[in-house]
């Protein structure tokens, strides 16, 4: 378990952490998102004792990383990949460390082939791609069977079929009972990897809630429905809660109400549908909502904005523009 209370770090006059607290359970997968500089990695870091909080406290399993005794067995940590002597072979590397607690070569060997480094294991590290280096931080991370792993975006450069281990991986270990603490810039896979969310934005956290509530707090009640009869549609629907929005000619999405009232409504009036679908909201879309003030490095537009509203609907007066 990490326990983090009124956490802060200050360089300088930059707040990077501020006075945050979290707790991250055992027997689950916790995401932990954040646009870049929101503080995610400085946390990390401050987890694991290689930053000192300036205010605030946090500890692993019970007390302070660097009050372990054996702290491989108790945190497994990838926060840099390439934090490798480039000359070494990953099967020396994994010695190296392991020599650190008195790991024996049956361990070496059983990471090694869990992370599917057999074929590599005597190469230097210097030659690795972006993936193989990943894979060999998580075979550090393994090398002590820890009970908390603190992985900082794990599935970076792998190619499907690793990213997929990954996942399996992250739930097999948290059904076992550990702690699991990840960070990704990947929405969709986080969806798929994670029970909780903790979500930071500059250096405070904006929300600590399963990804199902998450989801569920601004995703809302959207329906895509497809009809010759759009506008006649909209005009049965109109009210002060609900909103449409032209997608193109006769496809309208419709907030505010239910499929199923929308669907009694068109056969009471005889209206003709072809699709009528409602829309689940994605964990990209509510990171979205939930980091918008948080974002501290914007992009700019490299397309002008274009407006696809039906004049038809429009003339309701019931639709909104949508710019893409």
């Amino acid at each position: 378990m990490i326990i983090a209370e009124s956490l802060s770090k200050t360089y300088g006059p930059k707040r990077a952490v501020d006075g945050i607290s979290f707790t991250v359970a055992p027997g689950k997968v916790t995401g932990f998102l954040g646009p870049n500089g929101a503080g995610k990695s400085t946390t990390m870091r401050m987890i694991v004792g290689l930053d000192r909080p300036t205010h605030g406290t946090v500890t692993v399993n019970g007390c302070p990383y660097a009050q372990h005794r054996s702290p491989l067995t108790e945190v497994g940590a990838l926060l840099e990949a390439k934090a490798v002597h480039t000359g070494r072979s990953a099967a020396n590397h994994l010695r190296a460390v392991a020599a650190t607690h008195g790991f024996g070569r049956a361990r070496i060997e059983e990471v090694i082939e869990m992370t599917g480094l057999q074929t590599v294991a005597g190469r230097r590290v210097g030659g690795f791609s972006l993936g193989m280096g990943q894979r060999l931080g998580i075979a550090v991370a393994l090398l002590g069977d820890p009970q908390t792993l603190i992985l900082d975006e794990p599935v970076n450069g792998l190619d499907p079929e690793g990213v997929l281990w990954v996942r399996n991986l992250m739930r097999e270990l948290a059904t076992q009972g550990r702690t699991v603490f990840l960070s990704s810039h990947l929405m969709s896979e986080m969806a798929l990897t994670a029970d909780h969310i903790l979500v930071i934005g500059r250096g405070r956290i904006i929300a600590d809630a399963s990804v199902a509530d998450i989801i569920g707090r601004s995703s809302g009640t959207t329906v895509l429905v497809r009809s010759p009869q759009a506008t006649e549609l909209v005009d049965l629907l109109r009210g002060p809660d609900i909103t449409a929005t032209s997608v193109e000619a006769g496809l309208v999405e419709i907030s505010g109400t239910t499929a199923q009232v929308i669907g009694e409504t068109a056969a009471a009036a005889g209206l003709v549908l072809h699709e009528l679908a409602p829309r689940k909201g994605s964990l990209e879309d509510s990171y979205m909502a939930l980091t918008a003030d948080a974002v501290e490095y914007h992009s700019a537009s490299t397309t002008p904005a274009t407006s696809t509203t039906d004049p038809a609907l429009s003339a309701a007066g019931t639709v909104t523009e949508e710019q893409q």
